[in-house]
């Protein structure tokens, strides 16, 4: 008689653990190329988006990093994946702009000298429902830092690499 609720038991367990696996989404980094560079990973969090990223074939040094709002780096410059991912209102740019900030904007990723770069990032701006809507996002490395203060883009520069989040 044991030997049911056992099973029973058993089984429970994987259920509410695979049902407690958060959210998530991957998706291959790319140049203009069209070459693969990295990976993003993207992990629902209680309040927010836990980001990994690993690119490589960067110029060393610091570069600015966003989420943009369409899930298409098919033009070469990615300016296909459109602006900044934004909220219902108008928001300006800039993580220390004391006017407010878009929901795209998140920290600097460096790369050393060999063009490699990793970066961890949190952020409770956005939330992996809304990164994943219906034209999805994208993840968008740019060539310069990003000061987090001038607008649009906070000098960034042209996009230099692209990962589509769907």
């Amino acid at each position: 008689m044991r030997l049911p609720v056992v099973l029973a038991a058993t089984a429970l367990l994987a259920t509410s653990a695979s049902a407690q696996a958060p959210a998530s989404a991957t998706a291959e980094l790319k140049n203009s190329q069209g070459q693969t560079v990295g990976a993003v990973l993207l992990t629902a969090a209680p309040n927010g988006v836990l980001m990994k990223v690993e690119a490589k074939g960067l110029s060393a040094g610091w570069h600015g990093l966003h989420f943009h709002e369409k899930a298409d780096c098919s033009k070469s410059d990615f300016t296909s994946a459109g602006a900044h991912v934004h909220g219902p209102e108008t928001a300006v740019h800039g993580l220390l702009n004391p006017a407010a900030n878009d929901l795209g904007d998140l920290p600097n990723i460096h790369a050393g000298a060999d063009g490699a770069a990793a970066t961890e990032v949190f952020t409770t701006l956005v939330t992996l429902e809304k990164l994943k809507d219906a034209d999805g996002s994208a993840v968008v490395i740019h060539a310069n830092p990003d000061d987090h203060m001038a607008q649009p883009i906070g000098g960034a520069g042209p996009r230099v690499a692209c990962a589509e989040i769907r």
